[in-house]
């Protein structure tokens, strides 16, 4: 969430920008510093309000002293009307301050200035290329028909005990599933980060702590008798861990393993079948907490760690940088991965690293203090290390062979086998 401040001093700036997102921000920026400037105006009456109230109170104090008491209760009198109009005014300051955050909140961070001007996914620049494209077999098929053919996964099953989007993994496919999340959390915690393992449902003041709710509302599930949501990643709870607290050491380094929920709405076709998209999937997340001043240099050595994953499992991958009209809601810059499925012949996305700067600490009041101790926001920052429906599609799809699904070097020693067949 944008600080106000900030919204009045960079007011022309920030509308620029945002029209990288597609967004013209004008009316809504002019809506709340009105607003903000009738909460000041209000809050200079109450306070003068109160000033007077405090004199007046004084001044009845000093008459019963003397005796006067007839005078001290006219007076008393009068400072009822005074306390009125302070609890109107009191009223009126919460309805502002209110209506200012219903408007905070639907105002998106501000983007980098070196966002790329786009309207969709299709704007996004490509930065690196890496790895040769599989030259597969005659007959190579596509994941749905390996995970069948050699009892990996079973989507109909799934389909019957939950719904769509809920895949079953079975044997040597269950064991290619626990041993990629294995390895990304060993890569993780080896390149500094510390593991958790967070609850998988949260509160309201979660979800809008890291700006999923009331964003995202739609595409959680919502247990709505405890009023708990199922978390749509595993950056809700581990950046959560993190709000009203005063950092004191920098950098925080989290990781975390989480099954990770979300309605997205399903289609028939290409885009959607087998893993491409699932309502219940499994992710390995990165999470940091950084000094404003290192954010963008700890975003560079997020995304260099990615790649660093994805060079060992010997995948094919793009490194794209993401276009305004891609940009999530509370990113300011996100680069995302794409590796290459052979047997779908496509590019599928498997991690999104974004910088947050201050617009997530703000909703969780994640703060330091600077040298002059000064209370200052935090930058926030998470990456996918890594999604596995798509890792896993496009490993089984590479890496079939006329004897089998060869296992990568990397993953081998997690999986206890070398090949399946």
């Amino acid at each position: 969430m944008l600080h106000i401040n900030k919204i009045r001093e960079n007011k022309e700036n920030y509308i620029t920008l945002l029209k990288l997102k597609n967004m013209d921000a004008t009316d809504l920026f002019d809506a709340v510093i009105a607003k903000d400037d009738e909460r000041k105006a209000t809050q200079q009456q109450a306070d003068e309000l109160l000033a007077k109230g405090n004199q007046l109170a004084r001044q009845i104090g000093e008459l019963y002293k003397t005796g006067k008491a007839a005078e001290a209760n006219v007076l008393k009198e009068e400072s009822l009307t005074f306390k009125e109009s302070s609890k109107v005014l009191q009223t009126k300051q919460t309805d502002l301050q209110k209506e200012i955050q219903d408007i905070l909140v639907h105002i998106p961070n501000i983007p980098h200035p070196t966002v790329p001007l786009g309207k969709s996914d299709a704007d996004n620049i490509t930065l690196k290329e890496v790895g040769e494209i599989p030259i597969l077999m005659k007959g190579a098929k596509p994941h749905w028909e390996l995970t069948t053919d050699y009892n990996l996964i079973d989507f109909e099953l799934g389909n019957k005990i939950t719904g769509a989007g809920f895949p079953v993994y079975i044997d040597k496919g269950a064991k290619l599933q626990r041993a990629l999340i294995a390895y990304f959390l060993d890569k993780n915690t080896a390149a500094g980060y510390t593991e958790y393992l967070p609850p998988h449902l949260v509160n309201e003041t979660s979800g809008f702590g890291t700006g999923a709710l009331p964003d995202k509302e739609g595409q959680m599930y919502h247990a709505t008798e405890d009023n708990l949501y199922l978390i749509p990643t595993a950056e809700v709870p581990v950046t959560n861990f993190f709000r009203d607290v005063i950092v004191k050491e920098f950098p925080i380094m989290c990781t975390a393993y989480t099954p990770c929920f979300r309605r997205e709405a399903g289609s028939y076709g290409k885009e959607v079948r087998g893993l491409n998209r699932l309502h219940q999937f499994d992710k390995v997340e990165i999470v940091q907490v950084q000094h404003p001043e290192k954010s963008y240099e700890t975003l560079d050595f997020m995304v260099s760690h990615v790649a660093s994953i994805l060079d060992e499992l010997e995948l094919p991958y793009k490194i794209l940088q993401l276009c305004g009209g891609d940009l999530s809601f509370t990113s300011a810059l996100t680069f995302d991965f794409e590796v290459y499925s052979a047997g779908q012949e496509r590019w599928l996305e498997v991690s999104s690293v974004s910088n947050f700067e201050s617009y997530q600490a703000n909703r969780l009041k994640l703060r330091y203090k600077d040298e002059n101790g000064k209370t200052q926001l935090c930058h926030t920052l998470n990456g996918s290390a890594l999604a596995l429906p798509r890792i896993y599609a496009a490993l089984i799809e590479n890496n079939q062979t006329a004897e089998g699904i060869k296992i990568p070097k990397a993953l081998q020693p997690y999986t206890g086998f070398d090949i399946i067949k």
